[in-house]
């Protein structure tokens, strides 16, 4: 019997047909709006629909054969399918380690064989963080994030030893729109960045120069849509602030102002202690800590983000290579940042009403925080 020939019928449209997954997530549904002009989108979800007109969806399963689809339908994908995007990841870190790794490496497995079948190259999207690999002592006070990164590490490694067309993108932490602020979901370190604006954090893990790489999601999402409509088919690419990447001190200063212009009581600045004695040090003693456990889960959240998002050294950075998206210089991400900040405000109007009325009284003993 001869081998199958893939077999790519035009669209009605005369557009490429992109296979998108995770198109309901945060980054996923700005990716929506970068290609849908280009792009004839299919986006495979399990349960909850997009209800959006600008793609076809299909109802399957990564972590099924043939991604949940019956057979005739799998094939018909792939007869059509010209670029494979995967996006679709399991993030929430308060997921059982084992199920992260199952399910971002057989993800990864899936989408490759209909890579294969369809003749199509595959984009990953990755994470910068894996360039950050977990010592022992993080993987066992902090299990999601680490299990989060070795499995983002594994899936690279299947589309290198894949043989196919594949092209790994690296973003560093996904910021809401560079000019409205808005984002599709409230990410941890945005909320990080809101309970600064209400001084609701009394402490924090790293060095007033350690970076805080973020990367507003149109920087992405237009970094990703050049790579494909320009038709790469191999390499890798970091979608970084690189040395442009702002330092703590300097995040904490814009949210102190950003309290102050907005009428809000001046949140007291975070005590900034060394990354090395969180686990020494404050975490031991949070557990043994008359607080609420509110706070305390609060800290302990804290001190997981900022172990694995901040770095000494800038990492490298793709943005603004040719036919790459754009280089972020400092002022654009500072002037992000405050867009963030405004959504996350816009969208919490009663919250900070009651902060008007009355400072946030949020303590921690002071042995805890020296």
């Amino acid at each position: 019997m001869p081998p199958h020939v893939p077999h790519h019928p035009p669209s009605p449209t005369d557009r490429p047909t992109l296979l998108l997954t995770g198109g309901s997530g945060v980054l996923g549904r700005a990716l929506i709006d970068e290609l849908s002009a280009d792009f004839d989108l299919v986006c495979l979800r399990r349960n909850r629909p997009l209800h959006d007109p600008r793609v076809r969806e299909l109802q399957g399963d990564l972590l099924a054969p043939r991604l949940g689809l019956p057979e005739r339908a799998w094939n018909r994908l792939a007869d059509e399918v010209d670029v494979v995007l995967h996006s679709a990841a399991e993030t929430n870190w308060r997921t059982a380690p084992e199920n992260i790794l199952r399910t971002n490496t057989s993800g990864t497995r899936a989408v490759l064989d209909l890579a294969a079948r369809a003749d199509a190259p595959l984009h990953l999207v990755s994470t910068a963080f894996v360039a950050s690999a977990p010592a022992a002592e993080d993987r066992r006070r902090f299990p999601g994030a680490a299990a989060y990164l070795v499995s983002k590490t594994a899936a690279e490694q299947m589309v290198r030893d894949a043989g196919l067309p594949g092209v790994i993108v690296r973003p560093s932490v996904v910021m809401g729109d560079s000019v409205t602020g808005r984002i599709a979901g409230q990410q941890g370190l945005t909320k990080t960045l809101g309970s600064m604006v209400l001084g609701q954090v009394p402490v924090l893990p790293g060095a007033p120069e350690a970076r805080i790489d973020m990367v507003p999601q149109d920087f992405v999402t237009r970094a990703v849509g050049d790579l494909i409509r320009g038709e790469v088919r191999h390499g890798e690419y970091w979608l970084t602030a690189g040395r442009e990447a702002p330092p703590l001190r300097e995040i904490s200063e814009v949210c102190a102002k950003f309290a102050v212009d907005h009428g809000l009581p001046e949140p007291q600045r975070p005590r900034l202690i060394p990354v090395e004695a969180v686990h020494r040090l404050l975490l031991p003693m949070l557990q043994g800590t008359a607080m609420p456990e509110s706070l305390r889960r609060r800290l302990e959240h804290y001190a997981e983000l900022l172990l694995v998002f901040q770095r000494e050294l800038p990492f490298a950075s793709s943005l603004g290579d040719p036919g790459c998206g754009t280089r972020l210089t400092r002022t654009g991400i500072r002037a992000a940042l405050v867009r963030n900040l405004e959504s996350w405000a816009a969208d919490r109007a009663g919250l900070l009403r009651r902060h008007r009325a009355r400072p946030a009284a949020v303590t921690i003993p002071r042995e805890a925080a020296s």
